[in-house]
């Protein structure tokens, strides 16, 4: 396939100002975000860094939404300073948000309070409570409480925008059962909910003796992830994967520190996301060639990290009497001298693969943000970090239309947020055309 035809802005804008669009519901819309997709793409569009703050307590990102003070208080990042949209009322540590998701009502049902239609943060408490919050106001909506006999502490989606997957903390028991030798059979509890209203579908023991040496797991799309220790990650589901499941286990070749994660991919195409230090693999779930019943896992693209093979590396060494030696010399793949994956999410408005990866030399990391296109993977634009990146640090980055966020925690609890904004070089015009093409 080659190059396409780059679409020509002003054209477009001129199409949708004369009503070319408007007889289809939608088409204007995916117009405006193929427009935007094209601008920051091109090579003559940069993310200015436009304000940095600082806080005590973790910084957390929610579209177009940046809370401070453990989701008490709430800040507009769309303007270029940031803005208080709200701030909750002061609470103890037990009540505290410890996790949270932004929830955006359905399309097409009919709710019963008029508040229902308006987006809601789904938030996790301290003290086991699960609450709804308004995400305008911040008015508590709805709230449930969990259990006592463990520590929730993580929240996510099981089915987007519909079932959440509420996680325990990991039961490592108390330090005499660990000194007596005592083994902790569950290692962490799974409760699934629908979101509107509130309502239980059940809680999902992982137990040892069952699922084995476990470090994580999750629960996406029907499917149990569990990884282990070892690289290997294992999909469950109660009728497609158990029953049926090829190539059900995947096991990451890379030999490092960190652990290879696992995802169903975000875009609902039922395709998975599995990433290492160097490599991301995006895989898909097909049906067996002439056997409907039974599944395959297959690999759709790979993205790999910007490494030159070391020239020192199993070179032989010639001793003063002559003697050939050869050094068997294997660097770790998430060695933080070599570009090393750290984040890989997806902008599901411009359909973009967001890809964070980092090269630490001495005291110093860098940092860039690469954009691939979804669909085959291909390389479209990369972005500089301004700000040093440190592989020690804890670090999270968003993508969102023409925005990208950094959340960095440093020792000692300090958190900064870097706000970056798209600004479009008029001086310069892309000559070199970017498709999203297959190489």
């Amino acid at each position: 396939m080659g190059p396409t035809q780059k679409p020509n802005v002003c054209r477009q804008l001129s199409r949708r100002a004369l009503g070319f669009f408007s007889r289809d519901a939608g088409v204007v819309q995916r117009t405006n975000l193929g427009i935007l997709r094209a601008l920051v793409c091109q090579e003559s569009t940069k993310f200015k860094n436009v304000w940095t703050t600082h806080s005590k307590s973790p910084i957390a990102y929610e579209r177009g939404r940046i809370y401070f003070d453990n989701y008490r208080c709430c800040v507009s990042s769309i303007a270029s300073e940031p803005r208080k949209l709200y701030e909750m009322p002061k609470c103890s540590k037990s009540e505290k948000i410890e996790d949270a998701l932004l929830w955006e009502c359905p399309v097409g049902e009919i709710l019963p309070n008029p508040s229902d239609y308006k987006s809601s943060l789904i938030a996790l408490t301290a003290h086991n409570w699960l609450f709804r919050i308004s995400a305008t106001t911040g008015k508590v909506l709805e709230k449930i409480y969990l259990a006592s006999y463990c520590k929730f502490r993580y929240l996510s989606w099981d089915t987007p925008q519909e079932v959440i997957a509420v996680k325990s903390a990991q039961n490592k028991g108390t330090v005499l059962a660990r000194q007596a030798g005592i083994q902790q059979p569950v290692l962490l509890y799974l409760a699934v909910f629908h979101v509107l209203p509130f309502s239980l579908i059940g809680i999902l023991e992982i137990n040892k003796k069952i699922f084995g040496n476990v470090t994580d797991a999750t629960l996406s799309h029907g499917i149990l992830i569990v990884m282990y220790s070892s690289g290997l990650v294992r999909l469950y589901s109660f009728q497609a994967i158990t029953e049926q499941a090829k190539n059900g286990i995947q096991e990451m070749e890379c030999c490092s520190l960190e652990s290879d994660w696992i995802y169903f991919h975000p875009d609902a195409s039922g395709r998975i996301i599995h990433v290492g230090p160097n490599q991301v693999k995006v895989l898909k779930l097909n049906e067996v060639e002439n056997d409907s019943a039974q599944h395959q896992i297959s690999e759709d693209f790979v993205i790999l990290a910007n490494r030159e093979k070391n020239k020192n590396e199993n070179l032989p060494t010639v001793t003063a009497s002559g003697r050939v030696v050869k050094k068997n010399f294997n660097l770790l793949d998430d060695d933080p001298e070599q570009e090393t994956f750290k984040i890989v999410d997806y902008e599901d408005e411009l359909d973009l693969l967001s890809v964070v990866a980092v090269t630490q030399i001495d005291a110093e990391g860098k940092a860039h943000l690469d954009f691939h296109c979804n669909e085959y993977g291909t390389l479209l634009k990369s972005i500089p970090l301004v700000e040093s990146w440190d592989v020690t640090y804890s670090h999270e980055v968003y993508f969102d239309r023409d925005l990208v966020l950094h959340i960095e925690q440093k020792p000692s609890r300090v958190f900064s947020c870097y706000v970056y904004q798209m600004v479009c070089d008029p001086g310069e015009e892309e000559t070199t055309n970017r498709s999203c093409e297959k190489e």
